[in-house]
């Protein structure tokens, strides 16, 4: 059962249509979601002033609440509709009225206090935005992707993850937010993206870093490689003699971007890494290649 309206808005049942106006506007201003975002209590207040101001704010709703024939909601009270029905079949004619002659009406205040500009000043205010936080794998930020979230009422969000999209960026998706308690546009669901590391691809910018574990021989002799992308493995030629550290570039192998349609490149540095086991024959030619060659790379270091 809907709360008393004069209890509501804080007037005596003797309350001035001016008093009535004055009280609904001080709270309408200091209750409304717009200015008190995330407040649920104030949110369900504010229904109950509004609706309460349907009622006292219309002179012939006033009266028939005042005499009982409708009630708090809104609604005909059962007695009344009865004696209302057996009028009319005893030949009584009914008195039309418009409401909100001679007295500011609900949709004017809103305008006052909101900026409205439509029909009904409550209809411009829009729902309130959802924010939330949803975690995407890093090959599905770099390629795009498909993703239904699974909100914490139950509800879900298709949400179309564009590729190229990074940590911290929000994606919008409008009039999926909270509905309007003013019979506004809803608001929109405001998707905050936060992308997982990947075990080996790294993102600087639109650069993808990969570190390459290449062999000895490799690294002295030159060779042709696997190596992975975002979009599949691809042949990459070592050059001969390459050290531990030498960058190589994969060109157009990293992050594309939709809007602009660029694309980043994949750098690939080289790391030399020597077999777990080194068995006698390795060791017996790295022994005699030192004893003939006077190699020392930390000559520059004053080494």
């Amino acid at each position: 059962m809907a709360d008393d309206p004069y209890t509501v808005l804080g007037v005596s049942r003797g309350a001035s249509d001016n008093e009535i106006r004055e009280a609904y506007r001080r709270l309408a201003k200091s209750l409304h979601p717009d200015k008190r975002p995330e407040d649920r209590e104030a949110e369900e207040k504010f229904k109950k002033v509004s609706a309460a101001f349907r009622i006292l704010g219309d002179r012939e709703k006033r009266s028939r609440f005042d005499r009982g024939e409708i009630d708090a909601s809104g609604q005909e009270r059962p007695e009344s509709q009865f004696f209302r029905n057996f009028g009319r079949g005893a030949g009584a004619r009914t008195r039309t009225h418009r409401s909100g002659d001679d007295f500011t009406s609900f949709s004017d205040i809103f305008s006052d206090l909101f900026g409205g500009d439509t029909m009904s000043g409550a209809r411009s205010s829009r729902g309130r935005d959802r924010n939330y936080t949803f975690e995407v794998e890093f090959l599905e930020a770099a390629l795009g992707a498909k993703k239904r979230i699974v909100l914490p009422s139950g509800g879900t969000l298709d949400l179309n993850v564009p590729a190229g999209v990074d940590t911290g960026q929000t994606l919008r998706l409008k009039g999926k937010g909270d509905k309007s308690v003013s019979g506004g546009a809803p608001g929109d669901a405001l998707i905050e993206i936060s992308v997982k590391p990947h075990t080996f691809f790294e993102r600087r910018g639109d650069d993808i870093h990969l570190t390459l574990p290449v062999t000895l021989d490799e690294a002295i002799l030159g060779a042709k490689v696997n190596v992975p992308t975002v979009s599949g493995p691809v042949s990459l030629t070592i050059p001969k003699g390459s050290s531990t550290g030498k960058v190589l570039r994969l060109k157009g192998k990293g992050i594309a971007k939709s809007r602009s349609g660029k694309t980043g490149d994949q750098l690939v540095q080289l790391s030399i890494q020597l077999p777990d086991h080194i068995d006698d024959d390795l060791r017996a030619f790295i022994e005699g290649w030192r004893e003939t060659h006077d190699y020392n790379p930390r000559f520059k270091l004053g080494d």
